[in-house]
């Protein structure tokens, strides 16, 4: 697999997949926030519109198909291919609103994301490896 690459917010843990929280989460909450400068709102919405209109919403965060499974907690991370360079610069321009903003936002890589649950030629989510970096 090649290398994949995720932003999260470090100080910010997602419930499910007990993970750190992925920027796009935190980008969508920075936006429905009233107190959230107009000029930021407008960064993120417009990076967050580009990634509606150009990136697949993955059918499965889960591994299992079992009965029941549309119920349990999702346990999968988003990843982007390090080759899907233009979906990489649109995460970049959230970094940049995220962080003007006030949020810490750390960039992590890895080429063993775990438990493959879909794959694109963009993205890969996965259920992380005891071992695959999340922080």
């Amino acid at each position: 697999m090649s290398e994949l690459v995720r932003f999260v917010v470090p100080a910010m843990s997602d419930d499910d997949s007990q993970t750190a929280t992925g920027i796009v989460q935190v980008a969508h909450g920075v936006v429905e926030n009233p107190r959230t400068p107009e000029p930021i709102r407008r960064e993120l919405v417009a990076a967050l519109d580009w990634l509606d209109e150009h990136l697949e919403v993955p059918d499965s965060f889960n591994r299992t198909k079992s009965k029941g499974w549309y119920r349990r907690q999702t346990r999968g991370i988003s990843w982007l291919r390090s080759s899907a360079t233009e979906h990489v610069a649109a995460m970049q321009r959230l970094v940049d609103a995220l962080t003007k903003a006030g949020y810490v936002v750390r960039e992590v890589r890895t080429e063993r994301a775990g438990y493959v649950t879909y794959e694109d030629e963009h993205q890969v989510v996965a259920e992380p490896f005891r071992d695959t970096p999340t922080k």
